[in-house]
Protein backbone atom coordinates (compact mmCIF):
# COMPACT_ATOMS: atom_id res chain seq x y z
CA UNK A 1 0.00 0.00 0.00
CA UNK A 2 2.71 2.21 0.93
CA UNK A 3 4.80 1.73 -2.59
CA UNK A 4 1.59 2.43 -4.22
CA UNK A 5 0.79 5.46 -2.68
CA UNK A 6 4.42 7.17 -2.93
CA UNK A 7 3.99 5.96 -7.09
CA UNK A 8 0.97 7.98 -7.10
CA UNK A 9 2.44 10.99 -5.02
CA UNK A 10 5.52 10.68 -8.00
CA UNK A 11 3.39 11.02 -10.41
CA UNK A 12 1.13 13.35 -9.06
CA UNK A 13 3.85 15.70 -8.67
CA UNK A 14 5.43 15.33 -12.22
CA UNK A 15 2.32 15.92 -13.69
CA UNK A 16 1.65 19.20 -11.82
CA UNK A 17 5.22 20.44 -13.16
CA UNK A 18 4.33 19.95 -17.16
CA UNK A 19 0.87 21.22 -16.44
CA UNK A 20 1.94 24.28 -15.19
CA UNK A 21 4.71 24.60 -17.30
CA UNK A 22 4.23 28.27 -19.64
CA UNK A 23 7.91 28.41 -20.37
CA UNK A 24 11.01 26.12 -21.69
CA UNK A 25 14.49 26.61 -20.95
CA UNK A 26 16.80 25.26 -23.61
CA UNK A 27 21.01 25.11 -24.05
CA UNK A 28 21.42 26.66 -27.45
CA UNK A 29 24.94 26.47 -29.06
CA UNK A 30 25.44 28.08 -32.78
CA UNK A 31 28.01 27.66 -35.51
CA UNK A 32 28.47 29.32 -38.94
CA UNK A 33 29.47 32.48 -40.68
CA UNK A 34 26.39 34.24 -41.95
CA UNK A 35 27.64 37.37 -43.49
CA UNK A 36 26.46 40.46 -41.38
CA UNK A 37 25.28 42.41 -44.42
CA UNK A 38 23.64 39.19 -45.41
CA UNK A 39 19.39 39.87 -44.84
CA UNK A 40 17.25 36.70 -44.67
CA UNK A 41 15.13 35.74 -47.68
CA UNK A 42 13.37 32.75 -48.69
CA UNK A 43 13.29 29.28 -47.74
CA UNK A 44 12.67 26.13 -48.66
CA UNK A 45 13.14 23.05 -46.03
CA UNK A 46 15.40 20.16 -47.40
CA UNK A 47 14.47 16.55 -46.99
CA UNK A 48 16.95 13.65 -46.89
CA UNK A 49 15.26 10.77 -49.41
CA UNK A 50 14.32 8.65 -46.12
CA UNK A 51 12.26 11.60 -44.55
CA UNK A 52 10.49 12.38 -47.96
CA UNK A 53 6.85 10.99 -46.89
CA UNK A 54 7.12 10.66 -43.29
CA UNK A 55 4.11 12.37 -40.97
CA UNK A 56 6.62 13.23 -38.21
CA UNK A 57 8.61 14.93 -40.72
CA UNK A 58 5.35 17.42 -41.63
CA UNK A 59 5.17 18.06 -38.24
CA UNK A 60 8.77 18.98 -37.50
CA UNK A 61 8.60 21.41 -40.44
CA UNK A 62 5.37 23.03 -39.33
CA UNK A 63 6.91 22.97 -35.72
CA UNK A 64 10.03 25.21 -36.93
CA UNK A 65 7.76 27.01 -39.84
CA UNK A 66 7.31 30.35 -36.89
CA UNK A 67 10.51 30.19 -35.70
CA UNK A 68 12.01 30.55 -39.47
CA UNK A 69 9.66 33.46 -40.33
CA UNK A 70 9.74 35.48 -36.78
CA UNK A 71 13.39 35.91 -37.74
CA UNK A 72 12.72 37.14 -41.42
CA UNK A 73 12.72 34.21 -43.24
CA UNK A 74 9.74 33.50 -45.78
CA UNK A 75 8.49 30.59 -47.42
CA UNK A 76 9.85 30.28 -51.64
CA UNK A 77 6.46 30.05 -53.79
CA UNK A 78 9.02 27.27 -55.64
CA UNK A 79 12.49 25.54 -54.15
CA UNK A 80 14.26 26.59 -57.28
CA UNK A 81 13.61 30.16 -56.44
CA UNK A 82 14.45 29.68 -52.86
CA UNK A 83 17.82 31.62 -51.11
CA UNK A 84 18.45 28.85 -48.66
CA UNK A 85 17.38 25.63 -47.99
CA UNK A 86 16.64 24.30 -44.20
CA UNK A 87 17.73 20.67 -42.70
CA UNK A 88 15.76 20.04 -39.63
CA UNK A 89 16.62 17.38 -36.99
CA UNK A 90 14.99 16.46 -33.62
CA UNK A 91 16.17 13.39 -31.15
CA UNK A 92 14.81 12.17 -28.00
CA UNK A 93 16.40 10.25 -25.08
CA UNK A 94 14.49 8.81 -22.03
CA UNK A 95 15.39 7.85 -18.71
CA UNK A 96 13.79 5.53 -16.31
CA UNK A 97 13.68 6.03 -12.81
CA UNK A 98 11.87 5.12 -10.04
CA UNK A 99 10.94 7.01 -6.85
CA UNK A 100 12.19 3.92 -4.36
CA UNK A 101 15.79 4.48 -6.13
CA UNK A 102 18.42 6.00 -3.28
CA UNK A 103 18.44 8.91 -2.92
CA UNK A 104 21.65 9.22 -0.72
CA UNK A 105 23.48 8.47 -2.77
CA UNK A 106 24.60 4.27 -2.94
CA UNK A 107 24.48 3.38 -6.11
CA UNK A 108 22.77 6.27 -7.64
CA UNK A 109 20.12 8.58 -6.62
CA UNK A 110 16.45 9.67 -7.56
CA UNK A 111 17.34 9.84 -11.93
CA UNK A 112 19.32 7.03 -11.97
CA UNK A 113 17.21 3.92 -13.57
CA UNK A 114 16.26 1.10 -11.26
CA UNK A 115 17.00 -1.43 -13.41
CA UNK A 116 20.12 -0.09 -15.73
CA UNK A 117 17.19 0.76 -18.90
CA UNK A 118 17.57 3.74 -21.15
CA UNK A 119 15.33 4.17 -24.19
CA UNK A 120 16.14 6.02 -27.44
CA UNK A 121 14.13 7.73 -30.29
CA UNK A 122 15.21 9.00 -33.18
CA UNK A 123 13.62 11.12 -36.14
CA UNK A 124 14.42 13.85 -38.43
CA UNK A 125 17.28 14.25 -39.70
CA UNK A 126 17.83 10.10 -40.16
CA UNK A 127 15.83 6.82 -39.21
CA UNK A 128 14.23 6.46 -36.30
CA UNK A 129 15.80 3.35 -34.20
CA UNK A 130 14.48 2.52 -30.38
CA UNK A 131 13.39 0.21 -27.48
CA UNK A 132 10.47 0.73 -24.66
CA UNK A 133 9.81 -1.66 -21.74
CA UNK A 134 7.21 -1.64 -18.88
CA UNK A 135 7.89 -1.41 -15.19
CA UNK A 136 5.00 -0.40 -12.79
CA UNK A 137 7.68 1.87 -10.77
CA UNK A 138 9.01 3.26 -13.07
CA UNK A 139 8.85 6.97 -14.33
CA UNK A 140 10.23 8.72 -17.35
CA UNK A 141 12.39 11.57 -17.59
CA UNK A 142 13.21 12.93 -21.44
CA UNK A 143 16.29 14.35 -23.29
CA UNK A 144 15.05 16.94 -26.01
CA UNK A 145 17.47 18.16 -28.82
CA UNK A 146 16.61 20.46 -32.19
CA UNK A 147 19.02 21.18 -35.13
CA UNK A 148 19.02 23.99 -37.68
CA UNK A 149 21.18 23.50 -40.47
CA UNK A 150 21.11 26.67 -43.32
CA UNK A 151 22.72 25.68 -46.51
CA UNK A 152 23.49 28.47 -49.16
CA UNK A 153 21.66 27.44 -52.10
CA UNK A 154 23.51 29.18 -54.52
CA UNK A 155 26.91 27.52 -53.22
CA UNK A 156 25.82 24.79 -51.29
CA UNK A 157 27.63 26.07 -48.66
CA UNK A 158 26.42 25.71 -45.06
CA UNK A 159 26.10 28.81 -43.52
CA UNK A 160 24.40 28.41 -40.21
CA UNK A 161 23.97 25.20 -37.89
CA UNK A 162 21.89 25.17 -35.06
CA UNK A 163 21.40 23.32 -31.51
CA UNK A 164 18.85 23.69 -28.54
CA UNK A 165 18.68 20.76 -26.00
CA UNK A 166 16.60 20.99 -22.88
CA UNK A 167 15.33 18.19 -20.23
CA UNK A 168 11.78 17.82 -18.51
CA UNK A 169 9.38 15.49 -17.58
CA UNK A 170 7.38 15.58 -21.19
CA UNK A 171 7.99 13.93 -24.46
CA UNK A 172 9.25 16.08 -27.75
CA UNK A 173 5.72 17.36 -28.64
CA UNK A 174 5.19 19.88 -31.36
CA UNK A 175 4.38 22.45 -28.72
CA UNK A 176 7.97 21.84 -27.33
CA UNK A 177 9.60 21.47 -30.65
CA UNK A 178 7.96 25.14 -31.71
CA UNK A 179 9.10 26.83 -28.71
CA UNK A 180 12.64 24.50 -28.83
CA UNK A 181 13.12 25.77 -32.67
CA UNK A 182 12.33 29.29 -31.69
CA UNK A 183 15.17 29.11 -28.45
CA UNK A 184 17.75 27.61 -31.46
CA UNK A 185 16.90 30.77 -33.51
CA UNK A 186 17.28 33.62 -30.62
CA UNK A 187 19.02 35.54 -31.63
CA UNK A 188 20.05 34.59 -35.43
CA UNK A 189 22.59 35.53 -37.19
CA UNK A 190 24.49 35.29 -33.61
CA UNK A 191 26.96 32.37 -33.25
CA UNK A 192 28.21 31.01 -29.80
CA UNK A 193 29.17 27.45 -29.28
CA UNK A 194 29.61 27.88 -25.77
CA UNK A 195 25.70 26.53 -24.66
CA UNK A 196 23.89 29.25 -23.45
CA UNK A 197 20.18 29.34 -21.53
CA UNK A 198 17.44 30.89 -23.68
CA UNK A 199 13.97 30.73 -22.45
CA UNK A 200 11.51 30.51 -24.09
CA UNK A 201 6.96 30.38 -24.14
CA UNK A 202 5.26 27.43 -24.30
CA UNK A 203 2.09 27.68 -26.30
CA UNK A 204 -0.49 26.19 -24.63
Amino acid sequence: MRRRLLIAISLLVVLATSGCATHVSSDVSTFGSWPADRQPATYVFERLPSRQDVPEQERMEEAARAALEAVGFKPAPDAQTADVSVLLGTRMMASYFSPFDDAIGWGGGLYRSRFGHAGFVGFGAGPGRGFAFAADDTLRRYVREVSVLIRDRRSGNVVYETHASSNGALPLTPALMAAMFQAALTPFPGTDAKARSVTTPLAR
